[in-house]
């Protein structure tokens, strides 16, 4: 029999899963273009799914259902919350795109996105080594489906294939990985495999075989370097509503799943696997900054631009526990979680603008494509450059708190390593600097490419002020989130 408190755990999921079925039938009935009703519905879903989720985030509870295998705890909650907002804001921004392009002849964007946002709420929630697997393959087999959305476009579907072969190969090394790790513990709750892994009594060398796939698996899901062969490629080939479906929401699960397994599940082997993070992390801001400064693709140099500042995550994540104690372990979590959280907000306006930009036969997707946009529109050059601002995290904006607080964590580390690591990473920043300010200078000093004006529907128009706004206001005041993550992560690692 199962118990309330279960039920209680999954009733988000439910209404997804529910409304996606629902919304899917009766899209078969709605005869308008652009989907009216289809996406009104969508958004009203995903809203109520944001607001239960919040609601749950601020009981203090960890509550645990289904034989443990699901657990809902203040920072699975916050993720889930601000993956549902952040995948409402990218269907306001992609629905006028999609509707250019054909993409809105059947429903399938709005069913698939709800979908792959279920995917990100089983793996957010997964106790199991199983659910977390279950809700990555939904999240992937969304996403592919997604980026094949436009069936004539040879670049799209070249794009999607790349992402199946190299996706399937990532979820093989993981799942290699978790086999492993059941193999020597003899359980796939990640409770069970901590007490395992902390009472010595496993064989250490199958550990960290095990530890190798997971994470390469982890490190693909992130698209860090050496991982990161799809993430350009992706970006550039999809549609760029669904290049941002792939930007924005699942960077937050996938920084899930990398607590649940590697904190939440293997903390007692955080000396081996904060040495792999270090070295991804160090690869992916050299490797992702330089190969930036070459693009003259938008979406290829932002896709660059997303390993290095995964490599700051990254850097986050390995200095929670130094010389074997967990005392800056909260300080150091809660640091990466403020960075992933700001960079989707951020990457959703900047992704916002390039859609809103894009008119039907031209996808704005060059970075000459900005030239002047000042001098046609200097709303939505200013959120732009905002983004771009925050993205080089440049005072006072958001993004430069975000890469203060990892910083600060590494060197509040005490170790000379962890100090080498922040110097490097600001010296990396500064070579990212240049790429996005680049960019500032073809909107606001190069002559504009035509003399039309930017036009966006209402939806679109308030959205992305809000969104941009969000950038600015939560840099100048960083408490709130920073204060909302931290006690997240002191309430989940207490439980």
């Amino acid at each position: 029999m199962i118990d309330k408190t279960s039920w209680i755990t999954v009733y988000p999921e439910l209404l997804l899963l529910v409304m996606g079925c629902v919304i899917a039938l009766v899209d078969l009935g709605v005869q308008s273009a652009r989907r009216t009703a289809t996406y009104v519905l969508t958004l009203a879903t995903l809203g109520a799914v944001a607001v239960m989720q919040a609601l749950y985030a601020t009981t203090p509870q960890t509550l645990y259902g289904f034989g443990n295998m699901v657990v809902s705890d203040p920072m699975g909650n916050w993720l889930k919350c601000f993956a549902a907002l952040a995948t409402m804001a990218t269907l306001v921004y992609g629905r006028p795109y999609a509707g250019d392009r054909s993409m809105l002849r059947g429903g399938e964007l709005f069913t698939l996105a709800l979908f792959a946002l279920l995917g990100m709420f089983v793996m957010i929630s997964g106790n199991n080594f199983l659910v977390i697997y279950l809700g990555l393959e939904l999240l992937t087999l969304s996403s592919y489906a997604m980026v094949a959305l436009r069936r004539d476009n040879a670049t799209a579907t070249e794009a999607a294939m790349k992402y199946f072969v190299l996706g399937a190969l990532a979820s093989g090394f993981l799942l290699y990985g978790l086999s492993m790790l059941y193999g020597a513990t003899g359980s796939l709750e990640i409770g069970v495999v901590l007490k395992e892994v902390a009472s010595a009594s496993v064989d250490h060398r199958v550990l960290v075989f095990g530890l190798v796939f997971i994470v390469a698996g982890l490190a693909f899901k992130l698209g860090v370097v050496p991982f990161h062969m799809w993430v350009p490629d992706v970006y550039q080939g999809a549609p760029t509503a669904v290049t941002l479906m792939i930007a924005g929401a699942p960077k937050l699960a996938a920084f899930a799943i990398v607590m649940r397994l590697l904190v939440e599940g293997l903390l007692p082997l955080a000396i081996d696997w904060q040495q792999m993070l270090a070295v991804l992390a160090i690869a992916s801001l050299l490797v992702g900054n330089l190969s930036a400064i070459a693009q003259t693709n938008l979406k290829r140099m932002l896709a660059f631009s997303t390993i290095s500042q995964m490599g700051f995550v990254l850097l986050g994540l390995l200095s929670g526990v130094v010389n074997g104690n967990t005392l800056s372990a909260a300080n150091a979590y809660s640091s990466s979680m403020f960075y992933v959280v700001t960079y989707v907000l951020t990457t959703l306006a900047t992704f916002g603008v390039i859609l809103l930009l894009a008119r039907e036969g031209f996808e704005s997707e060059e970075i000459s494509d900005l030239a002047g946009l000042n001098q046609r529109s200097p709303l939505y050059a200013g959120v732009m450059a905002v983004c771009l601002f925050s993205l080089a995290g440049i005072p006072p904006l958001v993004g430069f708190y975000a890469k203060l607080s990892v910083l600060q964590a590494l060197v509040s580390s005490g170790q000379a390593l962890y100090i080498g690591l922040a110097v490097y990473a600001v010296l990396m920043s500064l070579v990212g600097a240049f790429y996005y300010l680049r960019v500032v200078k073809v909107m606001y000093f190069d002559a504009p490419l035509t003399a039309a004006s930017v036009s966006a529907p209402a939806d679109v128009r308030i959205v992305l002020t809000l969104n941009g706004a969000l950038v600015l206001v939560l840099g100048i005041l960083p408490g709130g989130l920073m204060t909302l993550c931290a006690q997240a992560i002191v309430k989940t690692l207490a439980s």
